[in-house]
């Protein structure tokens, strides 16, 4: 299902944006001109057989050991790029919107990312984002808020 679909569904004001195509989240952040700390990506993570959404600013790293840690788990590393393909297959690879709940997986928000007024997120294909209010975007997804990432610099 196209993220728009769902948003549409859900009765959910949002912003749709065209930009070039954009392959890393930062990237969008520039085509976009926003802070990369207000774009949120992505990134699943497997967890003692358990895949998870872990949803983080454009411009972090989740820490998967504190991520481990947080979660009470044995293992958890990152889902590879054939674990994606097959759990987002109506997405261009890389451009998965930050919705947990709509492919079936549990989402975990990155603390940095909760007090935000919105977030712009990739929507299923390499030149969309779509921007929605953090409030809107926490009553559909419900997701578990967590402190994991660490900012690149």
């Amino acid at each position: 299902m196209e993220i728009t679909e769902y948003l549409n569904r859900e009765r959910i004001n949002y912003e749709l944006y065209s930009h070039r195509p954009a392959f890393t989240s930062q990237q969008m952040a520039a085509e976009e001109h926003i802070p990369g700390m207000n774009v949120a990506k992505p990134v699943i993570v497997l967890a003692d057989g358990k895949y998870y959404m872990c949803v983080l600013p454009a411009c972090c790293k989740v820490d998967l050991a504190v991520l481990r840690s947080q979660l009470g788990a044995n293992k958890v590393t990152l889902a590879s790029e054939e674990e994606m393909a097959g759990l987002f297959p109506d997405c261009d690879l890389g451009a998965e919107p930050p919705f947990g709940n709509v492919f079936g997986l549990a989402t975990l928000m990155d603390e940095s990312l909760s007090s935000d007024e919105y977030i712009v997120c990739q929507a299923g294909r390499h030149n969309w984002a779509v921007r929605i209010g953090m409030r809107d975007y926490k009553e559909l997804v419900s997701p578990q808020v967590l402190s994991f990432s660490y900012r690149l610099h």
